[in-house]
């Protein structure tokens, strides 16, 4: 099902979408989300959609008796001046980055209401926080896209209209990014062992966005020009991650990160008269 089906926003059709399905347990994935750019532009409509989603969709899930939920957050909404590496414990320690400071703390509250279920009513409600999710069927718009599917699409534009593939910023900050079906497989394994709560989901390797984008001109074969427009705002230069999640499930196999651009460019080119962009 997708927004087009039910409108998170509304409580009535939430609670219209659980008494169609009846649901015995919940990965909670909507959200409005967006790239730097959406993010700083539209903060009121971030916050408020967000709280809506997150309250309508845990408070129907809770009065229809749904024992599992998880939830998932973002690692853009831990605090800006947080020590690395990141750890879920320290979602609250500090303000978030000023760039996005309503959606963090919209992102936020869902952690505080799965936790308020899970103490007052014995809810087996937790959160996991995936880094830079990627991949097929992602959200390819230039206005609202996250980092690697805005930059795929401005890098297929590019190649086509024969111009410079122009990325926003320096191209240093570190981010770590994961293959959208590896977070499908961990999902589906922290609803089956909630007593593993707020778990960080990532590889745990920081890959600049410098590397990033030489990865999608590979994978797209573009030749042009690669420019980096420093006169735009680069975001939080890193935020690296626990380990944690290696230490429970350290037989784990993540997707590399040449192999995961490379399916999603082909499929990129391949659907980009389908796809949403």
């Amino acid at each position: 099902m997708s927004s087009s089906d039910y409108d998170l926003r509304d409580s009535k059709q939430t609670y219209d979408m659980f008494n169609d399905y009846q649901p015995q347990a919940v990965i909670h994935l909507a959200g409005k989300v967006g790239g730097l750019k959406a993010n700083s532009e539209f903060l009121g409509d971030f916050f408020e959609e967000n709280i809506l989603i997150n309250t309508n969709v845990l408070l129907a899930a809770k009065e229809f008796g749904v024992q599992n939920l998880v939830s998932f957050l973002s690692t853009c909404i831990f605090p800006a001046e947080a020590e690395y590496p990141l750890f879920a414990e320290m979602l609250h320690e500090g303000e978030p980055h000023h760039t996005n400071f309503a959606y963090a703390y919209a992102k936020r509250m869902l952690e505080v209401q799965s936790r308020a279920y899970k103490q007052q009513h014995g809810l087996k409600y937790n959160c996991v926080t995936p880094t830079n999710i990627y991949g097929k069927h992602d959200n390819f718009n230039l206005e609202s896209s996250h980092v690697v599917p805005a930059l795929i699409h401005k890098c297929y534009i590019a190649l086509v209209e024969d111009t410079p593939f122009v990325v926003w910023g320096s191209g240093e900050p570190l981010r770590e990014f994961i293959y959208a079906p590896d977070v499908a497989k961990l999902a589906v394994w922290a609803l089956d062992h909630p007593e593993h709560s707020n778990m960080i989901l990532s590889p745990g390797q920081e890959v600049s966005i410098k590397e990033l984008v030489l990865e999608i001109v590979e994978a797209m074969n573009f030749d042009g020009e690669v420019i980096f427009d420093e006169t735009k705002p680069d975001g939080q230069f890193r935020k690296p991650t626990s380990s944690t999640l290696k230490s429970v499930l350290p037989d784990f196999k993540f997707t590399p990160l040449e192999e995961g651009i490379t399916e999603t460019v082909n499929w990129f080119v391949k659907e980009y008269g389908n796809c949403k962009k």
